[in-house]
């Protein structure tokens, strides 16, 4: 069997200390119904943004695995997967911006999700290729803190649109 739990950091300081009688003893104990256990211990796995730290005693429970954004190569294709009716073109601008912010000194790199909805927002504009005016106008859907849509606005991002254009072509 297999446990998923899913962005633990989105969860309260309760819930960690019910995971770690869950963690230890494959068990779960309910006030109204006692200690149900487990037939044999599951995998679990939990995941997490980083958006608080998770508490020491549980981190000790697990064995941790970072997993980093994808390379261009592997993003172009989930994009591709996820919106097979996006301009090549535009899709290939699109990784290669998103590629390119990420080595900004930001305070939330934008995820391969951000990228996707970035995507999906320039198809509905029926853009076919990125522009200055576009990115600028469009950075509030890949970027989530006012701070970073305003260090890219300041013309950072018509110079990384800039060096995207040039390394493609």
């Amino acid at each position: 069997p297999v446990l998923l739990i899913d962005e633990l950091d989105r969860t309260d300081e309760a819930f960690e200390a019910f995971l770690l009688e869950v963690l230890s003893d494959f068990q779960v104990t309910i006030p109204e119904l006692g200690t149900i256990r487990a037939p044999e211990p599951p995998l679990v796995i939990l995941t997490s943004n980083r958006t608080r730290e998770i508490h020491d005693a549980l981190k000790r429970r697990c064995l941790y695995h970072w997993v980093d954004y994808p390379d261009a190569a592997r993003e172009l294709q989930i994009l591709r997967s996820r919106l097979p009716h996006a301009p090549e073109a535009l899709s290939r601008q699109v990784v290669s911006f998103v590629q390119a912010i990420r080595k900004e000194d930001l305070f939330k790199a934008p995820g391969v999700a951000e990228t996707l909805d970035w995507a999906t927002a320039l198809v509905e504009l029926d853009a076919v290729a990125l522009d200055p005016t576009l990115v600028i106008d469009t950075l509030g859907v890949l970027l989530k803190y006012q701070d970073d849509i305003q260090a890219m606005q300041g013309g950072r991002a018509k110079a990384l649109l800039d060096e995207v254009r040039s390394s493609a072509g």
